[in-house]
């Protein structure tokens, strides 16, 4: 929850009696023009009874601006989004609240929130007499079809006199982000080659050296067997030492997004870019829901979490922190300069990477051969090519990838890859499935081996 901080009369009006007139609206304008001429009818003519209704007319909206200047009203405004990350296409509530923490009551108040025109039309509120101490909350929705973070506020108030002579906005300082994440779609769980199960479901374990002397100690936590304690280490540090003879690891997946602008055509939520992003969401949190390590790759070379040496989610961040950091960066993630992805390549660093999922545009031959490589240094690899000049064709043609997309896609094969062509509008569960089923051809013809659960 933000709070807005103090709201119209708590602050100095710099500007006087200046600010008010200038509040005037089109009403007040026009009894104070009509007071004027009728004031200088009745000095012309001599009429006295002209003159007092002129003068009427002509005071009434410059006491209803002083008035409703003089006004020290003390509010305090909060707004809370809920939820705070949404999934592009869905829809966020955002919660106002207006609290009266002033000993007078309030006026009618006008509640106005400025959001992008993305976000939806700008949100405004009347509300009546808020008495003092009161609290009025309203909400409203917004929802946005193109990812990217969107700020919020600040909030405003306007506030009115009873005959409507008058208006005075004042701006709270503070506003939050609404954060707009890529569509994430489920995906089944199939068996991908070249990586065993993640930490859930059927855990690697590497045992610690042997020999009771070559044991890694660990301080004793509560819950943990009083059989693993080791006494002689106690004995030696004056505290509960216990053994830690095997650690479960984690198997790893790095999920690799091709963002260079000339290997997509198109803008857009339909366009083969968003695709791939898109894509790289769903792949992200499936792979953290199987209980693997995962990390977002670039062709620009920069991975995320980014944490320790090897760029991984640690054992000691949460699967939701991680997956939270990966979304933000992939909500705002944009097309890079760079026309190849020797880079990513070079954050590879041999064979025990894991599961190497990637989502590439369009490949020339000196890139292909660069995947290549990067499949020497990947336990497996799964390749889901996305042809841009299919993707820039109307959805009338005929689909299908082009011929160099279909050269490019066996040069993949040919290098190890799991290589699945994407054309438009292609569902990524149905794509994850066709990866499963030509693994599975190539393992029952004998040009690949093992495989494990993604």
């Amino acid at each position: 929850m933000t709070q807005g901080g103090t709201g119209p009369a708590a602050e100095e009006d710099k500007g006087g009696l200046r600010t008010a007139l200038a509040g005037l609206t089109t009403r007040g304008r026009s009894f104070l023009a009509a007071g004027v001429a009728a004031a200088i009818c009745a000095y012309v003519l001599g009429q006295s009874d002209l003159l007092r209704v002129g003068l009427l007319l002509a005071v009434l909206p410059l006491v209803c601006a002083t008035v409703l200047y003089r006004t020290r009203y003390r509010v305090a405004g909060s707004r809370r989004l809920s939820p705070g990350r949404v999934p592009a296409g869905s829809e966020a509530r955002v919660h106002l609240r207006m609290d009266n923490v002033s000993r007078l009551p309030t006026g009618l108040l006008m509640l106005q929130d400025r959001v992008p025109y993305v976000l939806g039309p700008r949100p405004r509120f009347v509300l009546d007499r808020v008495e003092a101490g009161g609290r009025r909350e309203v909400s409203y929705r917004v929802r946005s079809d193109l990812r990217g973070r969107y700020p919020l506020g600040p909030l405003q108030l306007r506030l009115t006199d009873p005959f409507g002579m008058c208006e005075l906005t004042r701006s709270f300082s503070t506003y939050d982000t609404l954060t707009v994440i890529p569509r994430v779609e489920a995906l089944p769980p199939v068996r991908l080659t070249g990586e065993a199960k993640g930490y859930g479901d059927g855990r690697q374990r590497s045992l610690a050296l042997a020999g009771e002397d070559d044991i890694i100690p660990r301080g004793y936590r509560y819950g943990d067997d009083l059989r693993r304690v080791h006494w002689r280490l106690t004995a030696r540090y004056g505290e509960l030492m216990v053994r830690r003879e095997e650690q479960p690891q984690r198997s790893r997946c790095t999920v690799l997004l091709d963002t260079r602008g000339v290997a997509f055509q198109g803008a857009g939520p339909d366009s083969a870019f968003e695709w791939a992003v898109s894509g790289t969401a769903s792949t992200l949190v499936h792979m953290l829901e199987r209980g693997f390590s995962v990390r977002l790759l670039t062709d620009t070379g920069s991975s995320v979490p980014g944490e320790g040496a090897d760029g991984f989610a640690g054992a000691s961040q949460e699967s939701a922190d991680a997956a939270g950091m990966m979304m933000d960066t992939l909500a705002v993630i944009d097309h890079s300069d760079g026309t190849g992805l020797s880079r990513a390549y070079d954050v590879l660093r041999g064979g025990n990477e894991g599961l190497l999922i990637a989502f590439l545009g369009d490949l020339d031959e000196e890139q292909a051969g660069v995947l290549g490589r990067m499949r020497q240094r990947s336990g497996g690899a799964v390749a889901f090519l996305l042809d841009s000049g299919s993707w820039g064709r109307e959805p009338t043609d005929a689909p299908g990838p082009s011929d160099r997309g279909e050269d490019r896609l066996r040069m993949l094969r040919d290098a190890g890859w799991t290589a699945v062509t994407v054309p438009r509008g292609a569902q990524l569960a149905d794509l994850w499935r066709e990866a499963d089923r030509q693994r599975t051809h190539v393992a029952s013809t004998g040009s690949t081996a093992g495989g494990g659960d993604s």
